[in-house]
């Protein structure tokens, strides 16, 4: 189905070329992707990595209070809930102009299979990101054979 878009009143095609800085913003300044998971939720960016003994987690999520910050594994599925919440802003502050920042749920699911030890889970929130330790169990672990040359 087509669909029709209206500029905004008192909006000529020429207005979107006087705004050069709002250009430059938007073409050379990275940004940060938040996907969408099912039900709208935000999926916050996240970083995996794995070393002999671990999977390390890095999840990016401003704003979330550790209140608001729920995490979990079953079955060997990481399961990461959070939500930052609207600050109400009084009148006598002024009004708004711009608004940028992201209000809602987080929401990310991870499958790492059954080689997380469950029990031995660290996590630690600062600054706006999650970081989890999610050690491996003993028999995921690599282990090392020596072979003898006669």
């Amino acid at each position: 189905m087509n669909e029709i878009v209206r500029r905004p009143e008192g909006q000529t095609i020429w207005d979107v070329f006087n705004d050069f800085d709002g250009f430059f913003d938007d073409v050379l300044r990275p940004r940060r992707v938040y996907g969408r998971a099912e039900g709208g939720a935000l999926m916050p960016p996240v970083d995996v990595t794995e070393t002999e003994h671990e999977y390390l987690v890095k999840a990016e999520m401003p704003g979330v209070k550790k209140d608001d910050l729920d995490v979990s594994i079953h079955d060997g599925v990481l399961t990461i809930n959070a939500e930052s919440k609207y600050e109400q802003q009084d009148k006598e502050e002024g009004r708004i102009i711009r608004q940028e920042r992201r209000y809602g749920k987080y929401v990310r699911t991870m499958r790492l299979g059954k080689g997380v030890d469950a029990s031995k889970v660290q996590a630690e929130y600062k600054d706006g990101v999650l970081y989890l330790n999610l050690p491996k169990v003993e028999e995921v672990k690599p282990k090392k054979i020596d072979v003898n040359v006669n």
